[in-house]
């Protein structure tokens, strides 16, 4: 027995439509290459051109345009500059690198110009007591760690850098300094900034006056400033 098969018809765009509306369940057929160009070109064109939402519904993109729009709507209330300064430190960091220093050891520096009253970097570690800085730096002299990286907030509170903390540790001291430091406020914490006080160039060191209280035992100052005191306390 001969069945009369349908002549198969062609959809507007010139490809084949299928009378059962699934191609497996009309068997093996040839395509012509005409044809076969035309799906071709199509699939091309939708694969190089997506959609235009594509990229505005990208979860990282959106993830990060909305933390970033919390911390400028809960820092703007505040009318604090320093704050907002501290939310695009967060998000563009200073290109820094440490190296050799010709002050002291270990010193940091700018890979890139810093403009005047920019914030550089925040001064990152662990927030102590007076009681264990003091056990602490008793521990670190035993260890032979001469270096110092604890770093005053108040009265009561002191960062400690010296095992855990950021590239901000390396930065020298400096009787004529090119930077500043300063204690902000952010979400009730209190955090230590890194200002610069001048424009800073490339490869330039980056510095700030320690100022350590007076004390008997005095710390030579190897800055090597037209203005030096001579000593750090």
């Amino acid at each position: 027995t001969s069945f009369s098969t349908p002549k198969k018809k062609k959809r507007d765009d010139g490809m084949r439509e299928h009378v059962t509306g699934c191609a497996r369940s009309e068997g093996y057929y040839k395509i012509d290459k005409k044809d076969k160009l035309k799906y071709l070109n199509n699939s091309r064109a939708f694969a190089e051109e997506p959609p235009a939402d594509t990229q505005v519904r990208n979860p990282l993109l959106s993830a990060g345009r909305s933390e970033q729009r919390r911390l400028l709507s809960s820092f703007t209330g505040s009318c604090d500059s320093d704050l907002l300064k501290f939310n695009q430190l967060k998000f563009r960091k200073k290109k820094l690198k440490f190296c050799k220093s010709h002050i002291h050891d270990w010193g940091l520096f700018a890979m890139e110009p810093i403009a005047a009253d920019e914030m550089v970097i925040e001064y990152v570690g662990q927030n102590i007591r007076q009681v264990i800085a003091d056990m602490r730096e008793k521990r670190y002299e035993d260890e032979g760690i001469g270096s110092s990286y604890m770093f005053r907030v108040d009265h009561d509170t002191i960062i400690d850098a010296t095992k855990c903390g950021n590239f901000a540790r390396f930065i020298n001291h400096s009787c004529n300094p090119n930077c500043y430091a300063k204690v902000i406020t952010v979400e009730s914490q209190k955090k230590i900034v890194i200002y610069s006080k001048q424009h800073i160039n490339v490869n330039e060191e980056i510095t700030y006056d320690y100022k350590f209280p007076i004390e008997d035992v005095k710390i030579p100052c190897l800055c090597g400033s037209e203005n030096c005191r001579g000593t750090l306390n």
